[in-house]
Parts: structure tokens; C-alpha cells; sequence
């Protein structure tokens, strides 16, 4: 498939030198807000209600359930009306869930607040901003994605300081309604002013894209292939970013520098996904998605190994999660065509993000039953299993590579 040179309707699609940096800064906010947000508050919010942990921590969970099961509906509706009036959804719904987790006077109430947070981020995280490339920029927007990666990488640099700075300031609390300003005052604002509005695809759209992206891969094997290793590749990650600082803290690493080791994996993604800016337009974004489950194999290899040099294990394991966000949206991109891309997206993301909501309980009782050694042989062996997956990919889509 050649690169287009116009947006998926046929005109000149806007200035990306806008959009990206707009989209760059709502996502590390997206994140901020939501994903990232029970990493800072959640201790805090169970010592001042009394509230169980596992349960505080819990919502997040749920969230991530639900906007698993909406993704396919919003990439749906990414598709038919353009990506901005869904990333304004996104902002005013993760303004109401930001707000509710403020009020909750009670335990249910907070988790209603989770779930109604899980659709903003089912409508603003990664997949939607990315499905809203893919519309307005066509197969033009594997460069754009990939650059819009390298923003998302700082969103926990960005937001955990933040949400410190909030707790301290403004309790828990307040650090919630403080997001909740930043998503209807800055992300909202971007949405309205920098994201233009698309015309509504029409009903023989589909109809035209089915006639001309036949050609290639057969698309149900590929589809399926390619959803299996996102979604164990989203698992795995998930697992790690809980469990990580328990699994290093098993083998006597003091707090202080297990913490030191883990903050390797942020600039690792970053370098690796900055080495892909670099690079992308040279290759196959297979190859992307090659790299990403390699890497992310041998860096838990060299970790369960016990390799002496932990902080080598963790760069090669953050190059891998790194990649995998940008193989995860242009491969899709290159396979599938770009007028099919937003709802292809949804439903590459509905399993992913179950996944997601499943992993940190699937750790927990690893590292219970087997240690924490023991758990990390598991993910290893999975791991594997999916470069095996991730070659079988390779070989289906050799003719389009």
C-alpha cells in the first residue's frame, strides 16, 4: 500500500504541526487523569475513607472493562463523524468521572465515578486519538502516530509529580476536581479549537472500502493474529507496571532502588519510540511489531535470568512496551487500510483493554501461588508465545511486507 497524500475524505488534510502537539498534550492528560491517577491517590484515598484498597484500586479496573467493551462503539463512531466530537465526549466525561470520585460519599458511588471515567477513556486514550489520525491524514498518519507516542511516554513523568503536588495541596479530593478542571478547561479547549470537524462518511463508504482493501493478507486470520498479540502484549505490560517494584523488591532490592530501576522503563520507551521516528518510514511497521515482542521477551528473559545487570533488563523490556504502542496502531493502519482504520481499532481494542482490566489480579495470584520468581517464568513463557504468534503474523503478511 502506497502512503496517501490526502485525508481518508479526499481533501488536503490539515496542518499536522497543530494537531499532533494538541492531541500530545490532551493524551498525557487523558492518562494523567485516569489510568495513571490511583498509582498517586489510591493509598490515600483508602487511609481517609477506610475504604478497601484492593477495591480503591479496583476501579480502575472496572474502568478499563468498560472501556473495553465501548471501544468498538466509539471506534464506530470515530468512523461515521470524525474523531473530534468523540475526544469532546472524552473530556467531559472524564471531567464528570474526575468529579464524581470527588463527591462519592461512599464506596459504590465511587466505583459508578470508575465506570463513567472508563468510557472517557474508551473515547480519549491512545486508540481514539489514534483512530483520529488515521481519518484525517489516511496512510499518512503512521508518522504522526508515532510522533504522538513520544508524547504519551510523559504522561506519567507529567502527571505523577502533578498528582503529588495536588494531594499535597488539595487532598485527594481536590486533586480530582483539579483534573476535572484541566480536562473542561485545556482538553476540552483543544478539542473545540484544534481538532477540525469532518463531514459524516456516507453509507456506501463501506461498501467502497470493502471493493478496494480486498487485495492483501486474508483478513480474518491476520485480524485475529494481530489481536492476540496486542492483547498479550497489553496484558504482560499491565502485570509488569503493577508488579514490578514487588518482583524486584523479592530479591532484596531495597524500595529506594527498585523504584530508581523501574524509573529506567519511562526514558526507554521514549528513546525506543524516538529511534522509530527516526527510522519508521524505512520499513514495514511488521518489523515494529517484531522488535517490540522481542524486545519485551528478552528483557523479562534477562530479569527471570537474573541477569546482574537489572537496569540493562528493563531498558530492553521499556524499548518493547515502547514499540508495541506504535506497532499496535500502524500496523492495523497498513493491513487494513485507512478507511476502515477507527472501527478495525475499536474492536483491536475491546480485548486488549479486558485484558488490561484482568492483568494486575492475574499478578497478584502469580506471584502468590509461585513466588515472584515463579511468575516471572510465566510471563516469560507467554512472552515467547507470542513472538511465535508475532512470526506467524510475519509470514501472513510477508506479500504485503
Amino acid at each position: 500500500m502506497t502512503v496517501a497524500a490526502e485525508g481518508v475524505a479526499g481533501v488536503a488534510p490539515p496542518s499536522a504541526r497543530l494537531i499532533v502537539p494538541a492531541l500530545g498534550v490532551t493524551q498525557i492528560m487523558a492518562w494523567g487523569s485516569s489510568y495513571y491517577l490511583p498509582a498517586v491517590l489510591a493509598q490515600p484515598i483508602a487511609a481517609d475513607t477506610g475504604w478497601p484498597l484492593t477495591w480503591v484500586v479496583g476501579g480502575l479496573s472496572l474502568g478499563l472493562l468498560v472501556a473495553g467493551l465501548a471501544a468498538p462503539f466509539i471506534g464506530r463512531q470515530i468512523h461515521n463523524y470524525g474523531g473530534r466530537p468523540v475526544l469532546i465526549a472524552s473530556a467531559l466525561l472524564l471531567a464528570a468521572g474526575q468529579l464524581g470520585l470527588a463527591a462519592s460519599p461512599n464506596l459504590p458511588v465511587f466505583i459508578a465515578a470508575w465506570l463513567v471515567t472508563g468510557l472517557g477513556m474508551s473515547a480519549g486514550l491512545y486508540d481514539a486519538a489514534f483512530s483520529t489520525l488515521g481519518r484525517l491524514y489516511g496512510q499518512g498518519a503512521r508518522q504522526h502516530i508515532t510522533t504522538l507516542t513520544l508524547f504519551g511516554g510523559f504522561a506519567s513523568t507529567v502527571c505523577w509529580p502533578l498528582s503529588a503536588f495536588f494531594l499535597h495541596e488539595l487532598g485527594w479530593r481536590g486533586a480530582c476536581v483539579a483534573y476535572a478542571a484541566i480536562q473542561l478547561l485545556v482538553c476540552l479547549s483543544i478539542y473545540l479549537f484544534a481538532i477540525p470537524r469532518e463531514q459524516r462518511n456516507g453509507v456506501g463508504d463501506s461498501a467502497t472500502t470493502a471493493a478496494t482493501e480486498r487485495d492483501g493478507p486474508s483478513p480474518f486470520p491476520v485480524f485475529i493474529l494481530l489481536a492476540a498479540t496486542i492483547t498479550i502484549a497489553s496484558m504482560l505490560s499491565t502485570v509488569m507496571s503493577v508488579h514490578l517494584l514487588s518482583i524486584l523488591q523479592a530479591r532484596d532490592i531495597t524500595l529506594a532502588a527498585a523504584v530508581a530501576l523501574g524509573a529506567l522503563v519511562g526514558p526507554s520507551q521514549v528513546g525506543a519510540r524516538f529511534i522509530e521516528i527516526l527510522v519508521g518510514k524505512y520499513h514495514h511497521p511488521i518489523w515494529t511489531k517484531v522488535a517490540s515482542v522481542s524486545f519485551l521477551a528478552l528483557g523479562l528473559g534477562l530479569l527471570w535470568g537474573h541477569f546482574p545487570i537489572i537496569a540493562l533488563t528493563l531498558v530492553f523490556y521499556g524499548a518493547g512496551i515502547g514499540l508495541e504502542s506504535i506497532a499496535r496502531a500502524t500496523l492495523p493502519l497498513v493491513l487494513f487500510g485507512a478507511r476502515n482504520y477507527a472501527p478495525i481499532m475499536g474492536r483491536l481494542a475491546r480485548p486488549s483493554l479486558i485484558a488490561q482490566a484482568a492483568a494486575p489480579t492475574i499478578g497478584t495470584y502469580l506471584i502468590l501461588w509461585l513466588g515472584a520468581d515463579g511468575a516471572l517464568a510465566t510471563l516469560v513463557a507467554v512472552a515467547c508465545v507470542n513472538v511465535l504468534l508475532v512470526l506467524c503474523l510475519f509470514g501472513a503478511t510477508a506479500r504485503s511486507a
